[in-house]
Parts: structure tokens; sequence; C-alpha cells
């Protein structure tokens, strides 16, 4: 689904392993997008894409993922989220339900028919769970003619970080 040309947004940069993963899929031809809103993200991330190649074909947003509909111009074929706290980083950042559920809800409307969400979400910090409940309560809300909500989850470990998928229909 995600292939040379195409668009994609990673909206919780991180250490920037999924912006280079995305950025290996598009290529030089496609457009990544990133947000975060500690430049220790920014400024990892920026380095990596660099070393590799990508820099013409990454663009960089130190600002919260909830803001992602101002900064993206265009439609986008993907989204991928990893809530929690930046690994390595201050665990008392944290993403949180309200802009969590903005930046998801503004995803959606960036998508592309066909296009795909990957969140990852992590609930064994404060606050995680409520994240988790109020993600879940907008996810659930959808047409199911418009769009497909599935989740993988672990059913053999407590806290365990799981996967919500969401799909755009292709029609119209």
């Amino acid at each position: 689904m995600l292939k040379p040309g195409k668009v994609a947004v990673d909206a919780t940069l991180g250490n920037g392993n999924d912006t280079l993963f995305l950025a290996g899929l598009v290529g030089r031809d496609g457009r990544v997008y990133g947000f975060d809103i500690q430049p220790e993200a920014i400024s990892r991330t920026a380095e990596a894409v660099a070393e590799k190649g990508f820099s013409d074909s990454v663009t960089l947003f130190l600002q919260g993922h909830e803001d992602m509909v101002k900064f993206v111009p265009e439609p986008v074929d993907a989204v991928v989220f990893n809530l929690g706290y930046l690994p390595g980083g201050n665990h008392s950042i944290v993403t949180t339900p309200e802009t969590t559920v903005r930046a998801v809800t503004g995803a959606l409307k960036l998508l592309k028919p066909g296009g795909l969400i990957c969140i990852v979400v992590y609930t064994g910090h404060p606050g995680g769970p409520e994240e988790q409940f109020r993600l879940e309560a907008c996810l659930s809300r959808l047409d199911k003619k418009d769009f497909c909500v599935g989740k993988i989850d672990y059913i053999n470990r407590n806290n365990a970080p799981f996967l919500i998928v969401v799909e755009k229909a292709l029609r119209g």
C-alpha cells in the first residue's frame, strides 16, 4: 500500500525509527511529515534522516500532533502514531487523551481513501489507560461504511502495548 511516491505522517517522532521506515517506503519521490513537541526528538530524527539521505523528502515540525492538519498541505496515504513517551527521554512528557483524540480526528480527515492509520498504544504510564479509553471511544463511533477499525492485543500480558489499525474505505 505505501510505496514510492506516496505520502505519510509520523505523528510522534520519538527516535525517528518510524520516520526512517516510512521514508524508505515512499522513497525520494514521496513525502513524510513528522511531528513532535520535544526538540530532542526533532534533532535525533533529523540526524537519522540526513544520515540515510532522506532529508529532501522528510519535513519535520516541532509541533504537537494535534495540529497536523495545519501543517500537512496534502492528503496522506498513511499515518503512524506511537503513543506514550520518548524512549530514553523524559517520561513525564507523554501523549494525552485530548491531544491524541484531536490528532487522530485530524488524521482521519487527511487520509486518502484506502489509506491506513496505525496507532501503537501504551498504557503503562500515568494517563495511558485514560488515553486508551478516549481513543477507543472515538474510533468506535466511526461509521463502518467509511472506516474499518481493528485492534491487535496480547491476551496473556498485562499493560502490553497494542495496535489499532484504521482503514479508510475506498469509496468516495
